[in-house]
């Protein structure tokens, strides 16, 4: 509905307007209202919120219309549009009406067919720029939340390192490049007893509010599995379950998670669709022996396996998500497996946080000015021997 507000002080206006715009207001296209001067006008803007156009005459006792046209262009919270009603010889006050903000004229006496076009044309204009207003306050509203969603995800993955000096058994590292505000991948670690710590990486599919809401929720429930002692591939089937339960979003999960044994150099883990780490040992670098399984997310009914490897005194885990081996360069280019297979390779001796950081460096140097498609992320577990 356009609601009018019609400013003129002929007393037969009123009349003559309802009567040649009655199908319109019996239907609900028009409401108007009216106001005999300046002034009455001004108290009826302040008074409607909803008010669209106004229909103003130029002279008129108490408050003429290029005075109304001042004091409303004071109303900055107001975004209704003038149409300045005027005789035709009287063209020096509509250039000065349109100067002062009309957006439009329509001249005496009222050829009515035209001033409908041109409430309408106006009535338009305004609604585009409501909507083009409410886009931006829309888009400004969104960028908060990023903000606040971005610190609430970097303040629940963990940052402290060494994350264990208590420890020397073993060695981590990790980081995580959101591709954009927030974030899908995850990545945690937690001592589940004495001897034993858990390490998992985490990718969500998709990327914002949506990805890092699934992330949270991912996190969060394995986490509290693993720490009940849950073996690895039983904590994938749980969270898998609890995903397919809820998962309205249909976004799915890959997920790779493995206990550390550090009074022996024990790895057990299982993997939900995600990149197999890669084991560097003294004089090899492979990625460990693969243990298959659908991402979490998908088929409530799954079952998840699991494997066990012993690490030498000295190797290390890389775990990391598909956001390194598939970023690209300038040529559309992967970074691919290979690339960083050959990096880990030639760094075989760097300690944990050397590996993680030559990663995250060297895919960058690789994408250049390449806009980052998607969150990289990187985790290194490094087996030092046991007491």
């Amino acid at each position: 509905m356009t609601h009018i507000l019609v400013v003129d002080d002929e007393p037969d206006l009123e009349l003559l307007i309802r009567q040649r715009f009655r199908k319109k207001i019996r239907e609900g296209e028009y409401a108007f209202s009216f106001a005999a001067n300046g002034r009455e006008a001004l108290a009826a803007v302040d008074e409607r919120s909803e008010l669209d156009v106004v229909l103003c005459d130029i002279n008129m006792p108490v408050m003429d219309g290029l005075t109304f046209l001042s004091h409303a262009a004071e109303r900055v919270d107001s975004d209704f549009k003038t149409v300045i009603v005027s005789a035709y010889g009287d063209m020096q006050n509509i250039r000065t009406a349109m100067n002062r903000g009309a957006f439009d004229f329509v001249t005496k006496p009222i050829d009515f067919e035209d001033l409908e076009r041109t409430i309408e044309k106006t009535s338009e204009q305004v609604l585009a720029l409501r909507e083009a207003r409410n886009a931006r306050e829309s888009l400004a509203k969104l960028h908060r939340e990023l903000d606040v969603a971005n610190r609430v995800q970097q303040e629940i993955i963990p940052k402290k390192f060494p994350a264990f000096p208590e420890n020397p058994e073993f060695n981590l590292h990790a980081t995580m490049r959101p591709a954009s505000s927030v974030g899908g991948d995850f990545y945690d670690f937690f001592k589940l007893n004495d001897h034993e710590l858990g390490v998992a990486v985490g990718d969500v599919s998709g990327k914002g509010i949506p990805a890092a809401l699934i992330m949270t929720a991912s996190r969060s429930l394995l986490k509290s599995q693993a720490l009940q002692g849950t073996p690895p591939a039983q904590c994938l089937s749980l969270v898998n379950h609890a995903l397919c339960s809820e998962n309205i979003s249909s976004m799915f999960v890959s997920l790779f998670y493995g206990v550390l044994d550090f009074r022996n150099g024990t790895f057990k883990y299982s993997c939900a669709g995600h990149n197999h780490p890669y084991r560097i040992g003294t004089s090899n670098v492979a990625h460990i022996e693969p243990v298959r399984g659908t991402v979490l997310g998908v088929d409530a009914s799954l079952e998840y396996k699991e494997n066990l490897v012993r690490l030498e005194a000295g190797e290390r885990i890389i775990i990391y998500t598909d956001g390194i081996v598939e970023a690209f360069n300038a040529a559309r280019e992967e970074y691919s497996d290979a690339r960083l297979q050959a990096l880990l390779a030639e760094n075989a001796t760097a300690t944990v946080e050397e590996l993680v950081t030559l990663v995250m460096d060297d895919v960058g140097r690789y994408a250049g000015e390449t806009e980052q498609s998607d969150d990289m992320t990187v985790l290194a577990v490094e087996y030092v021997g046991g007491r």
